[in-house]
């Protein structure tokens, strides 16, 4: 299979500037970049997506340049729906380099650079930056795009000058890599092609020549059809202190028999004969869910390993075979390692709150009054102190150790 067909058969194709696909497989320069702003210090299944399209291109001899973002973090990606928080210079540094190490993670090359456009914008004079990239824009060009008309047009939340002069920043990001790297082709996310023309545009103008955006479509929640993402309040996160591996692995085997094989072509590096053959046993037999199966266990081990994938496997065998009272606390203790952990020597509410089993004391109060918490496999009613190592359950399928 050719780079071309395979990115059409995973689904990483959407807005693009390249007439036909093809010419990716035959492209002169095979440079290019993928950008994320450290907004946060973990990157989420949303910004994976792009990152697994990242990965597919350098199986196919591409080198990978990966931007994080410090100079455009400090101002934030603009949304449709109100600004985003400024970071501290402290903050954006920390989210910055956690981004690197799964960015590197995932997309994997030896001969992957990553940059940082704080580099170059850190020297960079306000009016030298109006005068070389500010005169090359129109303000109706600007004014058109479609999240600056989300926010200005009727019942539009407004739109700070710095969000609005983000695209210039990240055009000029695209001239710069052009410049120093003869870099003429990125990639993104579909909601960020606007932003990649802006790169496009100032290439064409400043240096005559000619370069490329291809987009990947958004991944959307089969469950809930909202977007993948932090924004969004539904992340779910590579890093494992903010979405345990158990529930990380459990997420994907949880996915509708409807959405797992789009699912998996995305997020796995299972190759099409193998996809086309989990389907047909799928088809044959869906009590035994061999795709979702499948799909979990390929995500999690891009994510966190095989050994991590083959360990939460078996201790999800173990969880949802019974027995729980029967656990000693260095099996207990061992589950630790991917499930969500709360200390001991806390009260049983609070701890139910701070593993993200429940949302809030209340909700922790009525489902204990419910019968629905366990405590080592055995029902807890009341907000008692947990002075042991302990393994917490919520209804039939959330669980937690207490350390």
């Amino acid at each position: 299979m050719k780079l071309s067909e395979e990115l059409i058969w995973r689904g990483f194709a959407a807005e693009t500037t390249i007439k036909d696909p093809a010419e990716l497989d035959t492209r002169a320069s095979k440079k290019f970049y993928w950008g994320a702003d450290p907004s946060a210090d973990s990157l989420t299944i949303g910004n994976l997506a792009a990152a697994m399209m990242c990965a597919c291109f350098v199986r196919y001899g591409y080198e990978p340049y990966l931007l994080v973002g410090g100079a455009t973090g400090q101002i934030g990606d603009p949304k449709d729906n109100g600004e985003r928080d400024l970071k501290s210079l402290e903050e954006v540094e920390h989210n910055k380099a956690c981004i690197a190490a799964q960015m590197k993670n995932v997309v994997k090359s030896d001969n992957l650079v990553m940059v940082d456009n704080y580099d170059w914008f850190k020297e960079m004079n306000y009016l030298t930056f109006l005068r070389e990239v500010g005169k090359v824009f129109s303000m109706t060009q600007l004014l058109d795009r479609q999240f600056v008309q989300n926010r200005i047009g009727e019942g539009g939340s407004g739109i700070s000058y710095a969000e609005f002069s983000y695209t210039l920043i990240q055009g000029y990001d695209f001239l710069h890599l052009y410049r120093t790297y003869g870099i003429d082709l990125q990639l993104c996310g579909a909601d960020q092609f606007g932003n990649c023309s802006s790169g496009i545009h100032l290439i064409k103008r400043l240096e005559g020549a000619t370069a490329d955006a291809w987009s990947t479509p958004l991944i959307i929640d089969p469950a809930t059809g909202r977007k993948f993402g932090k924004s969004e309040g539904n992340a779910v996160w590579l890093d494992s202190k903010k979405t345990s591996v158990f529930d990380f692995y459990q997420f994907w085997m949880n996915q509708p028999d409807s959405s797992v094989e789009y699912l998996m072509k995305i997020y796995t590096l299972l190759s099409r004969e193998e996809v086309e053959e989990i389907m047909r046993e799928q088809a044959l037999a869906p009590e035994k869910r061999m795709a979702q199966k499948a799909l979990a266990k390929g995500v999690t081990e891009v994510v966190h390993g095989h050994a991590a994938a083959e360990a939460v496997i078996a201790l999800s065998e173990r969880l949802f075979t019974g027995g729980l009272n029967e656990l000693a606390e260095d099996e207990i203790a061992e589950m630790g390692q991917y499930l969500a952990q709360g200390q001991m020597g806390r009260k049983l509410f609070d701890l139910l709150v701070e593993t993200g089993l429940c949302a809030s004391k209340g909700e922790a109060r009525k489902l204990a009054s419910a019968g629905a918490i366990n405590v080592n496999g055995v029902k807890v009613t009341e907000d008692t102190v947990v002075d042991q190592v302990a393994l917490l359950k919520r209804g039939k399928n959330k669980f937690a150790v207490v350390m």
